[in-house]
């Protein structure tokens, strides 16, 4: 193993000595890099460009008991600890600087069980990997809307998801997980093991642990009918007004999500991707009015694979562009509203920034309040706005662009946000981390935190601080 970290920069850490890192190096059945190291750059690299962090110490996890040696390690030491899953989130909190970064990805192991229509899978997989798996049995579970998302991080903020409405968030449909908690320890939680453990890791984020393997509850999900239909930007408020009315009736089945994009000629475009998830020949009925509705520009919705379907958003969140973000869950899409979007989209200073309007409800409404610590199961639509650029020079205006848009939308919103869109300090700061959580739910995962991890070992997340002011008990 110290083949590993042969091309190590000679100058030490203040932290622990050239012998601490090669005894650690060698308790290690996966890899440790360090700055300079053959893949060190690699490794510590993610989707969103402007995250440009170096760790003193990577490790290239090869199983659970490297997590945990590389938790002690980390607390013996002193040292920040990040965790990378897939390394899609936009905040960048995988990666540190000058600390120990956890890195998942190699850890892919997935088993799917049919008859007992499960799949446990590692941390280290994506949704790609997970459904490539799933699907060759004709099963699936809640899985977001890009195959590149890591599990883990998706999972542990809440999961949302073409399937939701159907079946649930991806948290929704955890039956177990494995964790190494602060103090070092691999633990199960379920329902019956561990269960408040259970509650604060579907919905509270990296907060408690890392997770090194999930169980989910599978379903059957062969070909789905969907795709797009697209309006011009002339058109996008009556076809959003007729969105608003069709998707409350709208069945279980279907999930949608309205997108303000550019199209490859330059147009400004109102997408509405729809995956409806029963009976082609339903789907097809149901989804006839917003077909028929304009009519739109565009229409390619027909039926495909899941897989396919999973795949159709990718393209528009290319890695190595940079990224910044703002969400909030939506308490009403009035014309004032959609007039203010129109307006902003208008104003987009990139092509590949967007807007997006994800619909909620059905199976996420309909799970108990407390069952989770994902909160806002009442909200019917979430607001996205996406900002993606290639150029670190342009990033002021485009970064003031995101953040006008969100700003003259707040008056629509519920004051909520989904903690997996939280973006970047200084915007998203202790505040907006309570509001993805609501007053009741976030002292429950303070007096949680305080339990399992006091310290803040784990505090490279979207972080409830065990030393926050509230109710300290």
């Amino acid at each position: 193993m110290g083949d590993s970290i042969a091309a190590a920069s000679t100058s030490m850490d203040d932290a622990f000595s050239s012998s601490d890192a090669e005894q650690f190096a060698a308790s290690l059945r996966g890899q440790l890099l360090r700055p300079g190291a053959a893949g060190y750059d690699g490794a510590r690299r993610i989707w969103n460009a402007m995250i440009d962090r170096n760790p003193a110490l990577i490790v290239r996890s090869a199983g659970a008991a490297d997590v945990v040696r590389s938790v002690n390690f980390a607390r013996y030491h002193g040292l920040p600890l990040s965790v990378r899953g897939g390394g899609h989130n936009v905040s960048g909190n995988a990666v540190c600087d000058g600390g120990l970064m956890i890195d998942l990805s190699p850890m892919k192991g997935i088993r799917v069980e049919p008859a007992r229509s499960t799949a446990r899978a590692e941390a280290g997989c994506t949704w790609r990997d997970f459904d490539h798996e799933t699907q060759a049995f004709g099963l699936a579970t809640t899985g977001g809307v890009i195959p590149a998302t890591g599990i883990a991080g998706l999972t542990l903020g809440g999961g949302l998801g073409w399937l939701m409405r159907k079946h649930g968030l991806s948290c929704d449909n955890l039956t177990s997980l494995d964790m190494v908690t602060a103090d070092g320890r691999l633990v199960t939680a379920s329902a019956t093991e561990n269960p408040e453990l259970f509650w604060a890791a579907r919905g509270g984020g990296g907060n408690f642990g890392v997770v090194t393997s999930f169980e989910y509850r599978v379903h059957p999900i062969g070909q789905v009918f969907g795709g797009m239909v697209a309006h011009s930007l002339e058109r996008a408020s009556d076809a959003l007004k007729f969105l608003r009315e069709f998707a409350p009736s709208a069945p279980d089945n279907l999930g949608t999500m309205a997108a303000f994009v550019t199209g490859p000629d330059g147009i400004k475009l109102l997408a509405i991707f729809v995956c409806y998830s029963g009976p082609l020949a339903e789907g097809e009925r149901v989804l006839q009015p917003l077909r028929a509705f304009g009519p739109p520009l565009a229409d390619d919705i027909a039926a495909m694979p899941y897989i396919r379907l999973q795949s159709l958003l990718e393209p528009g969140f290319p890695p190595g562009r940079q990224n910044f973000w703002k969400s909030s869950f939506l308490r009403e899409l009035t014309d004032d509203a959609i007039d203010i979007l129109i307006d902003g989209f208008r104003k987009v200073p990139s092509p590949t920034s967007a807007v997006a309007i994800e619909q909620l409800g059905g199976a996420v409404s309909r799970v108990e309040d407390d069952a989770t610590a994902f909160a806002h199961r009442g909200a019917f639509f979430n607001l996205l706005i996406v900002g993606i650029w290639p150029d670190l020079a342009d990033n002021r205006k485009h970064i003031e662009w995101v953040r006008g848009l969100w700003d003259a939308m707040q008056p629509y919103s519920t004051g909520g946000v989904y903690v997996n869109y939280l973006g970047q300090n200084p915007d998203e700061g202790p505040d907006r981390v309570r509001a993805a959580y609501g007053k009741a739910k976030y002292e429950r995962l303070l007096a949680l935190k305080r339990k399992y991890d006091p310290d803040n070992v784990f505090r490279l997340n979207q972080n409830i601080d065990p030393a926050s002011k509230e109710n300290r008990t």
